[in-house]
Order: structure tokens, then C-alpha cells, then sequence
């Protein structure tokens, strides 16, 4: 619903005025499911969340699925792996399908104007289903602040607040600009319903909970749902308190979903898979708009598009009072990241990307070879004191790099690499597969310097590679 990373900073900058803390935790340098866990515990820990929920998808397979700290203070719970939080603005992709699986069955286009539903809203001739799901619409957005104001202490119905925030006069024309508009998806949600004649909340779990196996999941629940965490916030720096939740009917389908990190990543693996949208349906989804003056943005139906190193990574965060939500899927790796935390207040912004990070360069269990040996880091260490002493056991390497690593060479390398001493660190920062062989970037780093490259070794264990170069 809303976006935070000017509120974040300031207190950042707040915390930092007031005496530094212990060492920040560090993420693992490569994709390890064991130390990743063991990096959110650090995390809450180190940056008093009250508690989060983690789920990990790799290969089209949920990973890791666990629960950290409290859902809830005053009685001490702890958060489980399908404890359901506030996913806040997670919920417009989910929206944008519902929408889409209706159009699949011809029964809306995303073309329609806005009149053939609400023909007394404004520029309701000129304005798409489209412009709404993309956020070019021009209709003013209801709740553009970071926190509950007294318009939003106090119940209202979707077609009371449509009626209210897109009867007016529009920012902007339509199509011409992106602007972000909770507005926009309220219209949506009742679009829905108008078409399929029944409420969005069972049409939504008629068609996507209920077939994902969403069991932790919900539309606009009751506060009382059971095991559902409680939301938290934090006023200048203050302690952790219990946030005042929106009144009934502003969420609705601009952000009322409740769910737990795992289902989440189960509507991520159906959705990446093709199991939720055809073909045409996901590209649109996942296409970002483009403006009537040529521009495009990086914002398709629901979700950010974003591409990076030739990877297309498709993301939402969610806030609403008293909780944070974020969403990242890597279709082509099939592989997706889900946080859900109770304290709107915690900033797991560089957790996150950490974790893509390792997600970005992990190329998957199955593509690696096993190999017979010890770690990457223990064959290049061995590797690196055997140059260091001018003795190699030629047993250890493939024939190619044997005859390469001629005695001559050999010799007259191991005093350069001696003067290094021994190293302080050995990292492996990346692994992957190359030719049939394990490649690992090792990284070396010695109080003078650091050297880096890349170990090939094949199933039996042999080095086929590691040559050195200085950083």
C-alpha cells in the first residue's frame, strides 16, 4: 500500500546519532540454505524485528521455510513457518491475475473502459482496465502516507471511497503518466465482482487459494484469524507498540491479503511454472508499460519488471500498518524470495538483497557436478601451499594442467607466492558449472593483497584449473 525509504533513512541516520551498534550481520558469500537461516537469526536479532517469516524458493522447490521472533508480544508467540501476516500490496498481483483469468475466459478485456463498470467515475470514457493495473490511470491515490490518519481510522465502503478519490479531478491524463494509486486497484476488485457476480473474496479463493493449496491464506480476514501476527510499530525511535490497523473496507483489494510466507511462495512457483496464466496473460503481466509519449516504466500488472545481467526479476513490496511484505520471483530460475514481518518499522531492505544476490548467482543444485574431494575452499588452500612449496602431487591434477604446471614454472613461482605468507581468509564468492566441471571463484585474501580465481575441478576430484591473478 505505501513505500517507506524516506521514513527508513531518517531513522537510519536517527540510530547512527545515537551510538553505533554491534557489527551488522554478515550474509553468506554463497547460497547455503543452513547459513542463510542462520543470517536471519542474526538479523531479527540484531535489528530487534519483532518477527519474520522466510521462505526461499530454488528450482521450482521451497527451500527453506521458517519463522523467526514473535507474532505477537504481549503473550510471547512465536512466529511459525505458515504464521499469516498483512502482505499489504503483495495483493495487486494477485488482483491483476483475477483480472486476467476473466479476460482468458472472454468475459472483460483489460481494454475496457472504466465506463462499462463505473460510467459516473471520472473520465471513465478515457480510462482502461489496463491504465488502473499499471498505475496510469490519473486517478488520485487514497493513501499516499505512512501511516493510519483519522480518514482511515474509520470504516468506509469500496464504492464510498471509489466514488470519493476517483470522482475528482484526475492528476494527470491518462496513459501520460505512472503514478502509483491504491485507487485504481479498489476499482479493480469491484470489477471483478460486478463481472463474476460474487464477492472478491470468494471468487479469489475459488480460483487461486483454493487450487495452490493456500491454507494460511485469506482475503480481508477477520483481526481474529487464528495465528495471525499481530502488527507493530516504533514512533521516533521508541519501543516496538501495537499498531492501529486501518478500518474496514480501505485495504479491500489494494492490499487486504493475510498470508504466510510459504503460500506466498507456493502462488510464486504456480505462477512461474504457468500454472495460474496462460502464455499471453503472464507476458502481459510482466511486461512493463508503456507511456502515450513512448516512454516505458518498469512496472507491469501488479509487479515491478526489472533486468539485471540479462535476468528478469519480478518484484512488489506491501506495508500496511504494523507490517512489511516483499515479494521477488527469478522465473527463469524458478526461483523466488518471500519475507513477511510484524514491525512496519524494520528495514530488511539489505537482508533481501543479500539473499537475491545468492539467488542471482547460484545456478542450481542440479546444473553443479558432484565432486569427489573436499570443499573448494580446502582443495584451493591445498593447491595454493603446494605452489608455495614447489611440491605438487601431480595425482591431485588433470593431465592438461599437469603438463601446463611444468617443473620449471612450478619452481619459479612458488617464492612469489611464499612471500604472501598464509592467507588470512579463503572465500569461495560463486559456484557453478562449466564444460561437465565445478567452477568456484576462490578468493584469497593476505594481509599484503589479494589474489583471486577460478577452480575447475571434475567429478573425481582432479583440479583441471586455478590459475592466480592479483585483484
Amino acid at each position: 500500500m505505501r513505500s517507506r525509504p524516506i521514513v527508513l533513512g531518517l531513522l537510519v541516520l536517527l540510530a547512527a546519532c545515537f551510538g553505533a551498534r554491534a557489527e551488522t550481520p554478515k550474509p553468506p558469500k554463497t547460497f547455503d540454505v543452513g547459513a542463510i537461516d542462520v543470517y536471519a537469526s542474526e538479523v531479527v536479532s540484531d535489528q530487534n524485528v519483532p518477527g519474520l517469516a522466510l521462505a526461499i524458493v530454488r528450482d521450482g522447490k521451497i527451500v527453506l521455510a521458517k519463522g523467526y521472533g514473535r507474532r505477537s508480544l504481549e503473550d510471547g508467540a512465536r512466529v511459525e513457518p505458515e504464521t499469516p501476516f498483512a502482505a499489504g500490496s503483495v495483493t495487486k498481483q494477485f488482483v491483476c491475475a483475477c483480472v486476467l483469468l476473466l479476460a482468458e475466459e472472454g468475459k472483460l478485456s483489460v481494454d475496457d473502459k472504466v465506463a462499462k463498470y463505473f460510467p459516473n467515475l471520472s473520465r471513465a470514457g478515457d480510462v482502461t482496465l489496463y491504465q488502473l493495473m499499471t498505475h496510469t490511470s490519473g486517478y488520485p491515490d487514497f493513501y499516499p502516507l505512512d501511516f493510519v490518519d483519522r480518514r482511515l481510522g474509520k470504516s468506509i465502503v469500496p464504492d464510498q471511497l471509489i466514488a470519493e478519490y476517483a470522482g475528482g479531478k484526475l492528476d494527470f491524463e491518462p496513459g501520460t503518466r505512472w503514478s502509483y494509486s491504491n485507487t485504481g486497484y479498489t476499482i479493480l476488485g469491484r470489477v471483478v465482482e460486478k463481472v463474476c457476480g460474487q464477492p472478491f473474496s470468494e471468487f479469489f479463493g475459488q480460483r487461486i487459494l483454493t487450487p495452490l493449496n493456500m491454507k494460511h491464506s485469506a482475503f480481508e480476514p477477520a483481526l481474529g484469524l487464528k495465528g495471525r501476527a499481530r502488527g507493530y510499530t516504533s514512533i521516533a525511535l521508541g519501543p516496538l507498540e501495537p499498531a492501529q490497523p486501518e478500518a474496514p473496507g480501505w485495504l479491500y483489494a489494494a492490499g487486504g491479503l493475510v498470508a504466510s510466507a510459504p503460500d506466498l511462495a507456493r502462488w510464486d512457483i504456480a505462477l512461474m511454472e504457468g500454472k495460474v496464466l496462460k502464455p499471453d496473460s503472464f507476458r502481459r503481466m510482466t511486461t512493463g508499460v508503456m507511456l502515450s509519449d513512448g516512454r516505458s516504466r518498469d512496472y507491469g500488472c501488479g509487479l515491478q519488471v526489472l533486468h539485471r545481467d540479462g535476468e528478469m526479476i519480478l518484484t512488489h513490496g506491501g506495508a500496511v500498518s504494523g507490517f512489511r511484505a516483499t515479494n521477488i520471483l527469478i522465473p527463469r530460475k524458478k526461483s523466488a524470495l518471500v519475507l513477511l514481518t510484524n514491525g512496519e518499522t524494520s528495514d530488511l531492505g539489505p537482508f533481501s538483497q543479500a539473499v537475491l544476490e545468492l539467488l542471482l548467482k547460484d545456478e542450481g543444485a542440479t546444473e553443479i557436478p558432484k565432486v569427489d574431494g573436499p570443499s573448494p575452499q580446502s582443495a584451493a588452500l591445498d593447491f595454493l601451499h603446494a605452489m608455495q612449496s614447489g611440491k605438487l602431487d601431480r595425482d591431485k591434477l588433470g593431465d592438461e594442467f599437469s603438463a601446463y604446471l611444468t617443473d620449471e614454472r612450478v619452481k619459479s613461482a612458488a617464492p612469489r607466492l611464499k612471500a604472501l605468507g598464509e592467507p588470512e581468509e579463503v572465500d569461495v564468492e560463486a559456484v557453478r558449472e562449466r564444460g561437465g566441471m565445478e567452477v568456484a571463484a576462490i578468493r584469497f585474501t593476505f594481509r599484503s593483497g589479494t589474489l583471486k580465481g577460478l577452480l575447475y575441478r571434475t567429478p573425481d576430484g582432479k583440479i583441471q584449473q586455478l590459475l592466480f591473478t592479483k585483484e
